[in-house]
């Protein structure tokens, strides 16, 4: 019944469109209407076919003998009272279904746990919720444990999947907390920390859609990789408009696909490079020490040091930024050179009409345009950096809070790729220099020139179809190019995410961050410029900071920003990782924190995590032979190699497409990610290659969901000695 009812609703929205599609003409604002019209329907399309699989997952009976089924989206009937087929999860009375207890069932007797595959059910699990039939300290723990244990032990697919049918009560309290303010949700590895982000972005959607939908939500992930892996999360929730982005993707166009060492990203990162681009921007606004010459016409004009330094001044204390001001700088120049010029034609005998004439020309002058562009250019962020990076002179200049060893880490030929580390330092550029408003309404009024011309040129051609019958109406008769542009221009219907993807100085109306241990300082800047509510939540375990610019206090990146105002979450469940493979990483975890409470596995998996030490010449074969193990034991699952950054590319055993069954991937890369098996590489080596390597390391032994094994051709590290010793000769 209820996928007869969403058939329905997407044979009526799909009838809907095509009406709407195939209406013309109208006033401005019915057609604005038809293109609003043909977005929500679009929407709602999308919307039925994402949450196809899994439509239904569970049902209420109440002590009263009703019952309500629970789903990913609400569908209601359309005869009698228009009640509820099926109840939205994430609506006041699904709750429910994630926090009623034995000893707190809130007026339900049964709740059950649906499992299907595509249309088919293929399990059910009940609980019934009677406190007499309870048993004492049973029934307080994991809601739905027989569904629950089936989807985390289910094989992986490259892709994560959503929790919606197995949310436990402290990640549904985090879900539905309040939408204001900065909640941060601290999690060891397997506590569902991603899936819970992305469910709340699903909630807080659902719930404040009218306040959200207009400025749309961001989610920020560390990579690309790992963007790919969650892409599917929200659509199958139902949501299709929100912007997944990486820090670097914040600003608009540009391919950070470089890379440099770590030490140079730490610096980058730090937040004293803020103070370093506004010193660039000041050294770009340059007074010569002994004045300047000018040459206009037959004459040399002579600007001294102090009308320079003048003219700089009245500049900087309009207190806009660098490209704005320099219509003042400009103007103080001009005014000073034409003082200069009537001085030598005799001001006394000149007029104020005179004078205009005289600032005219001087403004034409590509002589003097050439001298105030060296005085003080327009800049564009990437010449900023670029010229930064490039010059010993300038980094000097501009360095000065830095050592000398930090700006000689800062130094990079011009034609080097940016890097992930460069985007946060291009936006505050962009801050600080702002937009040559000059260059824009050029660049608008040229657009509008070239709309206009095709425009009259349509409508030229439809003109000349019909120009043999004088009763029949001319295109020209019914609208201009005027209003062609303009219908044109309101058929261009962008959601939020889709208009905040280009527009640097988008604000959102809440921010996600995930990994967000690993953001650098001057990263946070860039956030928070993009959230001025500060309605966030952000996501991350500190325990896994492997960034040298990451964090290792929330208070240290928040303080700043929101005060004490943040409050802290924590999901303390591991989901993920077996309690075999866990007890070898709670010593890493040791070693980082003694204090540190490791989260509490929820089941065990029967298989000891292992180790093998092979010969130095030997680890290709041993690593290959070890993936064709791992391989047959697979089952529809993916296999991992984890290696360190240092020997990245050097097996040819996988690719680094999360849906093959075997990807190599570096620790950083797999931040956030999780696979059925996991095989890892010189675990020695990362540790010594990074001054954070156990965070690498601990990070690297929790990523399985099954199998861990780990190969080593020198000592295994001391907080490894739980492995279990093997040989895959042995088999």
């Amino acid at each position: 019944m209820l996928y007869g009812r969403l058939d329905d609703l997407r044979e009526q929205t799909s009838r809907w469109l095509a009406r709407v599609l195939l209406e013309t003409g109208g006033t401005p604002q019915a057609r604005s209407e038809r293109d609003a019209a043909t977005a929500m329907h679009s929407s709602d399309l999308a919307q039925y076919s994402a949450v196809e699989n899994g439509l239904c997952f569970g049902r209420l009976d109440f002590e009263n003998g009703e019952h309500q089924h629970i789903g990913r989206i609400g569908i209601f009937r359309t005869e009698g009272d228009y009640e509820p087929l099926l109840m939205d999860w994430r609506a006041p009375a699904a709750r429910p279904f994630y926090l009623a207890t034995a000893a707190s069932p809130d007026g339900v007797i049964r709740r059950r746990h649906i499992r299907t595959r595509r249309r088919t059910v293929v399990g059910i699990d009940d609980e019934v919720l009677d406190l007499a039939k309870a048993v004492p300290g049973r029934n307080e723990g994991l809601v739905g444990e027989a569904t629950l244990l089936a989807a985390v032990s289910a094989s992986r697919t490259g892709r994560m999947g959503d929790i919606v049918a197995t949310i436990q009560a402290e990640q549904d309290k985090i879900i539905r907390s309040e939408l204001n303010g900065v909640l941060v949700v601290q999690g060891g590895p397997g506590t569902g920390k991603t899936a819970v982000a992305l469910h709340r972005a699903a909630y807080l959607l659902y719930t404040h859609r009218r306040q959200l939908e207009k400025r749309g939500v961001l989610v920020v992930g560390p990579n690309a990789t790992f963007l790919n892996y969650i892409s599917q999360v929200l659509p199958s929730l139902g949501e299709t408009g929100v912007l997944l982005n990486t820090v670097g993707e914040l600003y608009p166009g540009l391919k950070a696909v470089g890379s440099e060492p770590v030490e140079v990203s730490a610096v980058k990162g730090r937040l004293v490079m803020a103070d370093v681009l506004a010193a660039a921007v000041r050294d770009r606004q340059w007074v010569p020490r002994d004045g300047i010459e000018i040459p206009h016409e037959r004459d040399t004009l002579v600007l001294d040091r102090k009308t320079v330094a003048d003219a700089r001044g009245r500049a900087r204390r309009s207190r806009r930024p660098h490209n704005a001001a320099r219509p003042v700088f400009e103007r103080e120049i001009i005014g000073a050179l034409a003082r200069l010029v009537a001085n030598k034609l005799g001001a006394q005998f000149l007029d104020a009409d005179d004078v205009s004439d005289i600032r005219a020309e001087l403004r034409e002058d590509d002589q003097v345009i050439a001298a105030i562009d060296r005085l003080w250019p327009i800049l564009t962020p990437e010449q900023l950096l670029t010229d930064l990076y490039a010059s010993e002179k300038r980094l000097n200049a501009a360095g000065r809070a830095l050592t000398p060893q930090e700006r000689q880490l800062l130094r990079r030929d011009p034609g080097a790729e940016w890097t992930p580390a460069d985007a946060p330092l291009l936006d505050e550029a962009a801050e600080l220099l702002g937009e040559d408003d000059r260059a824009i309404k050029a660049a608008a009024a040229a657009k509008r020139r070239q709309d206009l011309a095709y425009a009259q040129g349509v409508l030229d051609i439809l003109d000349l179809q019909d120009e043999s019958d004088p009763d029949v109406l001319m295109a020209m008769d019914v609208l201009d190019a005027d209003a062609l542009v303009a219908r044109v221009a309101q058929s261009d219907y962008l959601t939020a995410a889709e208009r905040a993807a280009d527009d640097r100085t988008w604000t959102f109306g809440h921010v996600i961050v995930d990994e967000a241990q690993e953001l650098s300082a001057m990263a946070w800047r860039v956030l928070m410029r993009r959230c001025p509510s500060r309605s966030m939540t952000v996501v991350g375990d500190i325990a896994q900071t492997g960034d040298l610019a990451g964090t290792s206090s929330w208070d240290e990146v928040l303080s700043p920003y929101v005060a004490n105002r943040w409050r802290l979450a924590e999901l303390t469940v591991n989901y993920r990782t077996p309690a075999e493979i866990m007890a070898v990483a709670t010593d890493v975890l040791a070693s980082l924190d003694p204090d540190a409470v490791p989260p509490s596995s929820v089941r065990d998996s029967g298989l000891p995590p292992w180790h093998e030490k092979v010969p130095a010449d030997g680890l290709s074969d041993a690593v290959a032979k070890a993936v064709d193990r791992e391989v047959a034991r697979l089952d529809d699952g993916r296999l991992a190699v984890l290696v360190p950054r240092s020997l990245a590319g050097e097996f040819a055993v996988g690719g680094d497409d999360l849906e093959s069954p075997v990807v190599v991937l570096t620790v950083g890369q797999a931040k956030g990610l999780e696979f059925d098996s996991v095989l890892l590489v010189e675990p020695e080596l990362m540790l010594t290659e990074s001054p954070r390597g156990a965070n690498d390391l601990y990070v690297a032994m929790t990523r399985a969901t099954k199998r861990l094994g780990v190969l080593h051709t020198g000592a295994l590290p001391e907080v490894l000695a739980k492995l279990t010793p093997f040989s895959l000769d042995s088999e």
